[in-house]
């Protein structure tokens, strides 16, 4: 990385800061989230190489600075992961994964406290919450947070409720054709739903992901069809493609069966 970024290097790598690197960060990132997915060990291997690299390119970015190097983020790494993992480093024994989970937002919460939490008076409960994850993965880490503090549904009949409730909301604000009215509501749609994945324990942003890839394959087998019967999808009519995605659809039912 020093050599790529020095006198006789590359144009591109010298001209590069913290801010023009993000979003090849969050590229890589999502790569390696789909080299997880693809179960192909090869493939995770080349893309963590590939975010590992760009770790290595901001590190290097900052030694040039004279802020830090890739040796100080890793004392950090060491130091933070011993403090936060007392029941493994010290001598505060846990019973299982919860008792862990709980240590380690106490040990968090106290950090934060300690820094000043960033605003006056006690630091909130949501407070620290990355502001450019995506917002399904966003909705959902809020809501385990205030869940934590008793801030939650008791029942599953009362979140379903909810999510009832959200939408005929919409539908409501569809009917007075009030535009503003309408994203708002479909917003607090879009969150009561991620509730509800939440309280299942349950990835909304997963799950999501798995329905696209679903709805990609679908409709890719029912453009095969209609180009082995020799028509242009542009051309056909919408019963034409329901009739084909239905047809797909019972096939993957049968097969599951």
């Amino acid at each position: 990385m020093k050599r790529l970024r020095s006198e006789g290097g590359c144009p591109w790598d010298k001209e590069q800061t913290h801010d023009t690197l993000k979003s090849c960060l969050i590229e890589e990132v999502y790569e390696v989230v789909d080299a997880v997915d693809s179960g192909d060990p090869e493939n995770l291997q080349e893309e963590l190489a590939d975010l590992f690299f760009l770790i290595i390119f901001y590190c290097q970015i900052s030694d040039d600075n004279g802020a830090f190097d890739l040796n100080n983020v890793m004392e950090v790494c060491f130091e933070k992961m011993t403090r936060r993992h007392p029941h493994v480093f010290g001598g505060q024994p846990v019973e299982n994964s919860l008792d862990a989970l709980s240590q380690w937002n106490d040990i968090k919460k106290k950090e934060v406290e300690e820094k000043g939490g960033g605003a006056v008076g006690t630091p909130s409960v949501i407070g620290n919450i990355p502001k450019h994850l995506p917002a399904l993965q966003k909705a959902q880490k809020i809501q385990k947070k205030v869940a934590r503090v008793g801030f939650d549904w008791e029942m599953i009949e009362d979140v379903v409720a909810k999510v009832q409730e959200e939408l005929d909301e919409v539908k409501e604000a569809i009917s007075r054709k009030n535009e503003k009215h309408i994203a708002e509501e479909i917003g607090d749609l879009l969150f009561a739903t991620v509730n509800l994945s939440r309280f299942l324990k349950m990835d909304s942003e997963g799950l999501l992901r798995e329905s696209i890839a679903k709805f990609i394959d679908r409709f890719v087998k029912v453009e095969k069809e209609l180009n082995a019967a020799g028509k242009k999808i542009e051309e056909c009519t919408l019963a034409e493609m329901d009739t084909l995605w239905k047809q797909v659809k019972k096939e993957e039912v049968s097969r599951r069966k």
